[in-house]
């Protein structure tokens, strides 16, 4: 913003003087162009030239702007390109992480169950085990009583 200003200050400042030199800057001077000499307004020449190097001067400054933005966008679409891709591996990887997770939810499950039915086929065992073993506790304590009965009744009553 200061170059700017700058730039038109001494734009303005330059007209000034030209517009209130004009009379000085139209008058006509022998001018060496090298091989020859002209009879030319050497102010106007000079001025026309400063006006031709400025008109080249915002030329290149716009072409340049030009090439900036073109490469710029270049690069917006690049970048936009890479984050796409980033995207697209990120979704991947959460992808491959929620069937990995999914894939071992399911196994916890299935060992879950089988250590569950196995439990319960060792608690059915068990409880097999103590069915059969107070039965033959009850068979035990039964044939203990009718031995003493079977005792008690040959000895007589007491």
């Amino acid at each position: 913003m200061a170059r700017t200003i700058s730039l038109l200050v001494i734009a303005l400042v330059i007209a000034l003087l030209a517009a209130l030199n004009w009379t000085t800057l139209a008058t006509p001077t022998l001018v060496s162009l090298g091989v020859t000499s002209v009879t030319a307004p050497l102010g106007l020449l000079m001025l026309g030239l400063t006006v031709v190097l400025a008109i080249f001067f915002v030329a290149y400054v716009l072409a340049l702007q030009g090439s900036v933005l073109m490469e710029n966008r270049r690069h917006n679409r690049e970048m936009q390109t890479q984050r796409d891709l980033a995207d697209k591996a990120e979704a991947s990887r959460l992808a491959e992480m929620r069937a990995f997770l999914d894939a071992q939810l399911q196994q916890q499950a299935l060992d879950a169950r089988v250590a569950r039915d196995g439990l319960l086929a060792r608690i059915d065992r068990l409880e097999k085990a103590v069915e059969l073993r107070l039965e033959q506790s009850d068979n035990s304590t039964a044939a203990y009583l009718g031995q003493i009965e079977d005792r008690l009744g040959r000895t007589g009553p007491l």
